[in-house]
């Protein structure tokens, strides 16, 4: 007979070593969690002295403090939750890791928003309200204090239930219930919030049908061609020069405005210069990295990498650039009405405010941007490398087509549409595609009539005989996550619009 089992002091002394073990493990999962939240907490008390440094002696310091604070909130969440589309795919495809994604994102958003983050900003928003009908300066500082605490914390609780929304519809929903509560409809331009409406419809579905239609013609130009690797030495360099022009011509209109303006035209001659360019260095490129690859799609996943994390760099650069203005466009507006005793629509953003938004969206990111871009790159729908590069691809021909007839357009609805697109293409392609069945039955592969399988990747899976009611089961594109994403955009700017009204009228009893 054991020691333990004649001794009971020991058998209590084990089990309560066994409590105290399972006590340790339990504190130590809960502190992990509160790690990024004490990160954040961090930040913004440290942007409160920043701020108080650059407003010390002024008579209304307090009031730029705290509307510094809450601009570092709403740049934090604009990092957890808007970034996610730039990189998500890039991290789904396996293209590269979530710590590469997040070091890549981080920079490039930094460098984007200091260097072409544009220095003069709308400060409501595209004309959303009137700032003469929110009457005193008093007011319109509160109305822009409620637009950006209102907005930061709707993004906050998307980014908790995992949906990316826009950032930009949650600042014109908080700017437009905050102007509602302090003028009334009438202060209300709802000729640009129907287009704004509009662009919830627009964004998504343009987004998706270009993705599809690129996937495609990748699907039918290379992957399903006999010689897959002379048929991507044949096209991978124009989609790649294609994805160069169409970056060129996107970052000089919408995020190099601040280090020299240039006209559509002149964005069009640069777009085409940097599409010949790279056309030509592609070819030596994708030459270079074929050889000896096997004629298989795995080969194809290698060349699609490179561009893929490109794509991911420069749609970071892009979104540093533009969105910065919708954390620090009302605190900018805030530090210059305080200032100035005045209402201006535009004013000149500080340096040390467009710091504040560069620091706080790539610290967001760090801290709480993996849910999002694991939910956008890998849980929406299955992604490789082939398809990411589509979502990147689109995103940006969207956003330069949209700018081109003067429509305005989400960069988060266009990725995310672009993903919807790429998975619901499969779908329809996996049940009806003739030439990817002529392809498989020259593979020796034998499909039951009627029938596809879940993953045209790997011809293994293709020999699996899946009823038609196992195929509608395992959807390639998941609907929980489509249903939770379109009800977050739908609700973005009532939601974010009513939470602003409220609080705009708590700060006016306050104050």
């Amino acid at each position: 007979m054991s020691d333990t089992a004649t001794n009971p002091r020991k058998q209590t002394l084990d089990k309560d070593l066994d409590k105290l073990v399972h006590v340790e493990e339990a504190t130590t999962t809960v502190a992990r969690g509160l790690v990024a939240p004490g990160l954040g907490l961090l930040f913004l008390a440290l942007t409160a002295i920043f701020a108080a440094t650059y407003t010390f002696g002024e008579p209304r310091a307090v009031i730029i403090i705290a509307a510094a604070a809450i601009g570092a909130y709403m740049a934090l969440n604009i990092g957890a939750n808007d970034v996610a589309n730039n990189v998500g795919p890039a991290v789904g495809a396996k293209a590269m890791t979530l710590g590469g994604a997040l070091l890549i994102a981080a920079v490039f958003e930094s460098a984007g928003a200091l260097i072409a983050g544009g220095d003069v900003v709308d400060t409501i928003s595209k004309g959303i309200i009137d700032p003469a009908a929110v009457g005193t300066p008093e007011a319109f500082v509160r109305a822009m204090m409620a637009a950006l605490i209102s907005s930061a914390l709707w993004i906050n609780l998307a980014t908790w239930i995992g949906a990316p929304v826009s950032t930009t519809h949650s600042v014109v929903g908080g700017v437009m219930g905050a102007g509602i509560a302090a003028a009334g409809f009438s202060s209300v331009d709802w000729a640009m919030m129907t287009q704004i409406a509009a662009s919830w419809v627009v964004s998504p579905v343009v987004g998706g049908i270009i993705a599809a239609l690129f996937l495609a013609f990748i699907k039918t130009a290379i992957i399903y061609q006999d010689d897959k690797i002379t048929a991507a030495r044949r096209w991978l360099p124009l989609l790649i020069a294609i994805m160069a022009g169409a970056f060129a011509a996107y970052l000089t209109l919408k995020g190099l405005k601040k280090v020299f303006p240039v006209s559509g035209t002149g964005a069009a001659i640069i777009g085409f210069a940097f599409f010949a360019v790279t056309w030509f260095l592609a070819h030596l490129f994708v030459h270079a990295q074929s050889e000896g690859l096997e004629n298989r799609n795995q080969s194809l996943r290698s060349l699609f990498k490179v561009p893929l994390v490109i794509s991911a760099a420069l749609l970071s650069f892009a979104h540093g650039a533009n969105d910065v203005a919708n954390a620090v466009g009302p605190l900018a507006a805030i530090v210059f009405t305080v200032h100035e005793s005045t209402v201006n629509t535009t004013v000149t953003i500080p340096l040390w405010v467009m710091i504040i938004g560069a620091a706080g969206i790539s610290i967001g990111l760090v801290l709480f941007g993996p849910k999002l871009i694991r939910m956008v790159g890998e849980q929406i729908t299955k992604l490789n490398p082939m398809r990411a590069f589509c979502v990147a691809l689109s995103a940006a021909i969207t956003v330069i087509i949209a700018s081109g007839l003067g429509l305005p357009i989400s960069s988060t609805h266009t990725a995310v549409g672009a993903i919807f697109g790429v998975g619901f293409f499969r779908e329809w392609y996996t049940a009806h595609s003739k030439r990817r069945r002529a392809y498989l039955e020259r593979k020796g592969v034998r499909l039951k009539a009627d029938n596809g399988a879940s993953d045209d990747d790997d011809l293994e899976i293709e020999l699996q005989k899946t009823s038609r009611e196992e195929i509608a089961r395992r959807k390639l594109v998941r609907r929980a996550h489509v249903r939770t994403i379109v009800a977050a955009w739908v609700t973005t700017v009532p939601a974010a619009a009513l939470l602003s009204a409220v609080i705009f009228l708590v700060l006016d009893l306050v104050a």
